[in-house]
């Protein structure tokens, strides 16, 4: 069976069924980071931001337990890298946050309502995708690498391999690094599951409850599945490597950088060195996902732009997100599930950027 299936296959397959059920449960669920702060910052009402913290909770309690128990090495992800751009977290969380709220949503939102029949997503994902692209590597891009990405603070200077949480609470306070972890997720995890489950009404709401448990423990299973089933030895150079990342290490969801790759796929489909990646199959199972669960329950339904004004903030919407979510390394998925579930000191600036964008815009708005 290992012989006949590959672990490149292994890992773009599985990543697609994630998705698929990441999309479903999310369209079901409602599940909406924006939302969620819409509904603090608009209504005072905390249900989905419940939703959304349990996920987080979920997520970050899981990974870090594979990483204790040695099933997956965390420290080599994109988010414990010991470099730390702060300022292009900052910043482009804070412009993600302006973006995702302008658009009435973020990238996953917008997946999750193409699958349910939203043209209107189709273009905000088209434009995002491109402005995301260009920071990766046209005109945004030099902007970014020019004068936001040389702020940044070296951690190695400090003695720390890594910017997670345990790390530098080992060097502060001398505790073992296992030690470390287990009281750092005692503290926020733990933490976590106390504020969400101390509502008696979130409790009572089993819909939410479990969906919440399901998306943080498919961030999990991305996390195993790049990290444990997609970490070998290449055949064909017998280095020991990560199969089927665009970041050539261990991923777990994350959408605006996949959705940037998977524009470029479409386009450049003839070329041969192009290759459908962990992220390319995420953006499709989270579409298809939604849209199966839409079809099976009626709810698919054609959206159109409502006005030339809507159009227009849209697309302002989508560039900044691309450039935002690109910026900080990951949007409200990639960074607020998948980075913060690493105990990243960089993504919880950006998740701090992003609520701060999204807040301060939903103020402006109000006015």
């Amino acid at each position: 069976m290992s012989e006949a299936i590959s672990p490149a296959t292994l890992v773009v397959w599985g990543g697609f069924v994630l998705a698929f059920i990441f999309g479903a449960v999310a369209n079901k669920t409602n599940f909406c980071t924006m939302g969620a702060v819409s509904d603090v910052v608009n209504m005072g009402h905390w249900g989905r931001m419940r939703m959304w913290l349990l996920t987080i909770a979920v997520a970050m309690i899981g990974a870090n337990l594979l990483y204790y128990f040695g099933l997956i090495d965390l420290s080599k992800s994109v988010y414990q890298r010991p470099q730390l751009p702060w300022l292009s977290m900052l910043v482009g969380g804070f412009l993600f946050g302006i973006g995702m709220t302008i658009a009435a949503g973020c990238t996953n939102k917008n997946l999750v309502r193409l699958g349910g029949g939203s043209l209107r997503s189709l273009v905000v994902l088209v434009f995002l995708a491109i402005s995301a692209y260009m920071t990766l590597k046209g005109l945004f891009g030099q902007w970014r690498s020019s004068y936001l990405d040389p702020v940044a603070i070296d951690l190695s200077a400090f003695g720390l391999a890594t910017q997670g949480l345990p790390q530098i609470l080992t060097k502060l306070s001398g505790l073992p690094e296992k030690t470390a972890l287990l009281a750092t997720l005692v503290v926020i995890g733990l933490g976590l599951l106390v504020f969400v489950f101390k509502d008696k009404r979130f409790r009572g709401n089993l819909s939410h409850v479990i969906g919440s448990i399901v998306l943080g423990l498919l961030i999990v299973a991305a996390w195993y599945l790049t990290g444990n089933i997609g970490h070998g030895e290449n055949p064909e150079t017998l280095e020991t490597v990560y199969f089927a990342t665009n970041t050539r290490t261990l991923e777990s969801l994350s959408f605006v950088a996949p959705t940037a790759f998977s524009l470029e796929l479409l386009m450049l489909w003839t070329d041969k060195s192009m290759r459908v990646t962990f992220g390319i199959a995420t953006v499709i199972g989270v579409v298809l996902g939604s849209m199966a669960y839409a079809l099976s329950t009626r709810q698919f339904r054609w959206e159109g732009f409502a006005s030339m004004e809507d159009l227009r903030t849209q697309l302002i919407g989508a560039v900044l997100m691309g450039f935002g979510g690109v910026t900080a390394i990951g949007c409200t998925i990639g960074q607020g599930l998948s980075g913060v579930s690493t105990l990243a000191v960089g993504s919880f600036i950006a998740l701090t950027g992003i609520v701060g964008g999204a807040v301060a815009t939903m103020k402006w708005q109000q006015r």
